[in-house]
């Protein structure tokens, strides 16, 4: 791999266990997009991985994917769709780095064939997918993790902490989200923003982390009803699209808002735009009966506001430090560990099906005009 690409990615990593380097995992690629890069260089880490195939729907891009990034391809075989690479290969995992209406047909057909899976976020597109994915899993006994690293992040760990303490009483109210003034991912091609690839919008490629770091923080509590609203002002308008070309092809949300009633009483306020006429939506908040959590929109230090001794206080939460190390090749790692030791996923789709039910109701409820109820099946 080619040096310029490692040198974004010199930090030693944090492993769970002592690796057999003579266990060599063999791993396939599906989709060789740019999220794939990072998944190489993650994979170039671990000596006991070989990538030994990937998989492209375009003729030639695989092998261009793997010539680009100076990657050693002699004992790389190639293939134009993940069935015939999971037909002819003895694949221990896969990383399914595909857009997101593929995420489903590639992770359940990698499940069937008995082999451990790393699907990119958003889990899918609906929560009919997640639930085949789900049972999938469940029939295959492997190792399903959705790709959401920002939980290897220590400052995502400590709202975690800070909730699980206890300092905050009873969380009864949530409100989170995010927003870019301008971006929306047209760089990389309409496979963002085409209905036929992409399926939703910001709220798949953005919302889904808002949504994941405030619901493990409470223990993901079951959705039971949203009320959803989306638009696409922005990316249907060629005078804030980077490429004014692709205004025509943009078919999925550039904003999106949900209230979510969730098990235990708690209500969440989520929001979420790929472009706006705003700095920003928000800082995220958690409110508790005992003391309330701000989480600044800009990164800065956390503070949980509380009495002490009967007088209002603010406590400010230092920056936690990843002392070098990378939540992305972290989360790669700890699949990898995963798979070799038998232990459970380190992001399970137990948690992540009621992400994607959230972001299923609000989709629905938008194109209703109504609240929705959100009915998981028993898996």
């Amino acid at each position: 791999m080619a040096d310029s690409i490692l040198d974004k990615y010199k930090e030693k990593q944090d492993e769970k266990v002592a690796v057999d380097a003579n266990r060599k995992l063999k791993v396939g690629i599906i989709g060789t997009g740019w999220i794939a890069e990072a998944h190489m260089v993650a994979y170039s880490y671990c000596p006991d991985v070989e990538v030994v195939a990937a998989a492209d729907l375009i003729p030639g891009k695989a092998e261009a994917f793997f010539e680009d990034h100076c990657i050693d391809s002699d004992n790389v075989n190639f293939y134009l769709s993940h069935k015939d690479m999971l037909d002819n290969e003895e694949l221990d995992a896969v990383s399914i780095c595909t857009y997101n209406m593929a995420h489903a047909e590639c992770a359940i057909y990698a499940l069937n064939k008995g082999v451990n899976v790393m699907l990119e976020k958003p889990m899918c597109v609906t929560l009919d997918e997640a639930v085949a994915i789900r049972r999938a899993e469940k029939k295959s006994g492997k190792v399903l993790v959705i790709g959401f690293q920002p939980r290897f992040d220590e400052n995502t760990k400590m709202i975690k902490k800070i909730v699980e303490s206890g300092e905050l009483g009873k969380i009864y109210y949530i409100a989170t989200g995010g927003g870019r003034r301008r971006g929306i991912p047209t760089p990389f091609g309409t496979s963002f923003i085409a209905k036929e690839t992409a399926g939703i919008g910001a709220l798949g490629d953005i919302g889904c982390y808002s949504l994941d770091m405030v619901l493990d923080a409470v223990g993901y509590p079951k959705p039971l009803t949203v009320t959803g609203y989306k638009s696409d002002f922005f990316g249907t308008n060629p005078l804030y699209i980077e490429k004014p070309e692709y205004a025509a092809a943009f078919a999925v949300d550039d904003f999106a808002a949900g209230f979510v009633r969730l098990d235990g009483g708690i209500v969440l306020d989520f929001k979420i735009a790929w472009a706006m006429h705003m700095d920003t939506l928000g800082d995220t908040l958690i409110l508790g009966t005992n003391g309330g959590l701000k989480i600044p929109s800009n990164g800065g230090p956390m503070k949980v506001y509380h009495d002490v001794a009967g007088e209002q206080v603010e406590t400010v939460i230092p920056s936690q430090s990843n002392d070098g190390k990378d939540p992305f090749n972290m989360k790669i790692r700890y699949f990898l560990d995963a798979i070799k030791n038998g232990t459970p996923s380190p992001i399970p789709s137990s948690e992540i099906i009621y992400n994607q039910a959230i972001i299923d109701g609000i989709f629905r409820s938008a194109e209703l005009g109504e609240e929705v109820k959100i009915v998981i099946p028993e898996i």
